[in-house]
């Protein structure tokens, strides 16, 4: 038997596992990979890092800035990227790991996450073992932080001559042991849907219930859902999500339009959530001004 028939039959194990495992009732089908959390919601506003790209990347603030702002503004988490780190993707000192922990802490700011750049669709097994290697690697580093959960992604598109059935047999197995790892760490490991590799909630849930694991979940991407209704997406991927990514602008039809709130808090009231929402603002003028008015429209809609 050979390498690709072993992957074959790995994924369909894998894929039968996560469809029929809890397949004595609809119900328990349909609950499988979702996130185990008492109904209800609870909102915890939070701030992607990303919400200040350009000056973090120009050297005009530091991941200490940050933190100061969202002390400042009272959100109550931050997800502080990887990108961000000196060295990246080399992992920071730890002294400098924990300098950013004492300050989120005794700022009453919680590091809720942090997020690696990896490309799991890579069909060299040597370059995909690479991304694995980096994965865990900041999961320590999360671990460190005292973060929750680490934003991981599937990678920019599926490669030529491939398909995405073809890159889901050595996609999974690099997920499930990464989630593996994670639960040793205690740290999720939250899949962000990037209209990548992964376009739509079909087959982004599809991935989580094929890696069949409590510690492998969705990070919720409102930006990255570009075909359908993006709010019926939406509704679909909550169930399995994490943490989020409030962005500005929601996709139709390839056209980019202002995000409806007031649509996005009717659904988690619809489905229920309890954690952090962090957003992720990126408009045009002086990035302090663009996060801090699209802030007070987040939690406007959130109170």
């Amino acid at each position: 038997m050979n390498g690709q028939t072993l992957r074959r039959d790995f994924l369909t194990r894998s894929i039968a596992i996560a469809a029929s495992a809890l397949a004595a009732t609809p119900e328990a089908a349909l609950a499988a990979g979702e996130v185990k959390r008492r109904g209800g919601t609870r909102i915890r506003i939070g701030l992607n890092s990303y919400s200040f790209n350009r000056p973090l990347m120009a050297g005009e603030m530091t991941l200490d800035d940050v933190i100061d702002y969202c002390a400042a503004h009272d959100i109550d988490g931050v997800d502080l990227t990887g990108y961000y780190f000196k060295g990246n993707p080399k992992v920071p000192s730890d002294d400098y790991i924990y300098s950013l922990k004492k300050k989120a802490y005794v700022n009453g700011v919680s590091i809720s996450g942090t997020g690696v750049r990896n490309d799991f669709t890579l069909s060299d097994a040597a370059s995909r073992r690479s991304q694995v290697d980096l994965v865990k690697d900041w999961i320590v580093v999360g671990e460190k932080l005292g973060a929750s959960f680490i934003r991981v992604f599937s990678g920019p598109k599926i490669p030529d001559g491939s398909s995405f059935d073809k890159v889901l047999e050595y996609m999974i197995p690099a997920f499930q042991e990464c989630a593996e790892y994670g639960k040793q760490h205690g740290v999720i490991i939250g899949l962000q849907h990037h209209d990548d590799y992964l376009k739509t909630a079909e087959q982004t849930i599809r991935v989580v219930k094929a890696v069949n694991s409590e510690w492998f979940n969705v990070v919720l991407d409102v930006g990255s859902v570009r075909q359908g209704d993006p709010y019926e997406e939406i509704e679909k991927l909550l169930p399995y999500a994490c943490t989020w990514q409030i962005k500005e602008t929601v996709y139709f039809g390839g056209k980019a339009t202002p995000i409806d709130l007031a649509k996005i808090r009717a659904i988690i009231d619809k489905v229920g959530y309890r954690g952090f929402l962090p957003f992720e603002a990126l408009g045009q003028g002086d990035p302090k001004v663009v996060v801090t008015a699209f802030l007070d429209k987040v939690r406007k809609a959130m109170a």
